[in-house]
């Protein structure tokens, strides 16, 4: 079983920025495509953004796009979700997920990842 644990989340000023992280705990590393997910009081869960096995196929989410940038780093096990401008709109609970990949592919569906972490809190007050 897949041990995925998010951290960074906080309170900051709309403006302000964040970066989260996502540590895995597997060996293969390089092979899972890794997620963010959010999900605000009231409101399903949504895509914001991947990085494909190996990394060289990222996606996000239109409302994310030109702010929101994801990354990885193989060799530390762990991806970066970096969030700039954040707005009071971004606050949500953030969700990583990785899944085991046979293709470098940018998985947007929450249904297609098969471990996730337990979320960290992202408050943007105005």
């Amino acid at each position: 079983q897949v041990q995925v644990v998010e951290s960074g989340g906080g309170l900051v000023q709309a403006g302000d920025s964040l970066r989260l992280s996502c540590e895995a705990s597997v060996r293969t590393y390089n092979n899972y495509a890794i997620g963010w997910f959010r999900q605000a009081p009231g409101k399903e869960r949504e895509f914001v953004a991947v990085i494909s096995r190996g990394g060289a196929i990222t996606d996000y989410a239109d409302s994310v796009k030109g702010r929101f940038t994801i990354s990885r780093d193989n060799a530390k096990n762990t991806a970066f979700l970096q969030m700039n401008s954040l707005k009071p709109e971004d606050t949500a609970v953030y969700y990583c997920a990785a899944k085991l990949a046979h293709r470098a592919f940018a998985y947007t569906e929450g249904t297609e990842y098969t471990d996730w972490g337990q979320g960290t809190q992202v408050t943007v007050s105005l």
